[in-house]
């Protein structure tokens, strides 16, 4: 889709194009409510800000929409088929890697009741294992943090991906 085309789209559209990028509707309703955008560009500059910063509880919504990293989104929608395409660049898994992102997968889960979130594009497995391990030594506060800039990542690179 063109930015011509997002800008031009009747609200309901755009809201329904926005939702798999970042399903938080006060982030939704700021951009869809800001168009027009002069470009792309501008548009992923909104998209930065108003995710900065996030509740706990826009979290903990956005959170629940996300697979762990190494599984397999469940479901046909746009947003399991963004995160499945995204999850896909890692490549075929190293038994041992993948043994090892489970295991820290359920401990992160047992440590902070939530899943590990990362932005999985452009990182490898040994990456994303690697900044597990650091972050399980996190407290809440520090990891709440990084789930935020992480979950902004996600948001403008789909968001990005939407305009080409």
């Amino acid at each position: 889709m063109q930015i011509e085309q997002f800008n031009a789209a009747q609200r309901p559209e755009a809201v329904a194009l926005l939702r798999p990028c970042l399903d938080i509707q006060r982030w939704i309703d700021s951009l869809a409510n800001a168009r027009p955008y002069s470009d792309v560009g501008s548009l992923l500059d909104a998209g930065r800000r108003a995710a900065a910063p996030f509740t706990s509880a826009e979290l903990e919504s956005a959170l629940a929409h996300h697979p762990r990293i190494g599984e397999r989104a469940a479901g046909n929608s746009t947003e399991a088929l963004l995160s499945q395409s995204e999850q896909a660049g890692l490549g075929a898994p190293d038994a041992a890697v993948a043994e090892a992102l489970a295991d820290g997968n359920r401990a992160y889960e047992a440590k902070f009741g939530q899943v590990f979130l990362i932005r999985a594009a452009g990182r490898s497995r040994e990456e994303i294992l690697a900044s597990l391990n650091s972050r399980l030594h996190h407290t809440p506060e520090q990891e709440e943090l990084i789930i935020g800039e992480q979950l902004r990542e996600i948001a403008v690179l789909r968001l990005e991906g939407l305009l080409k």
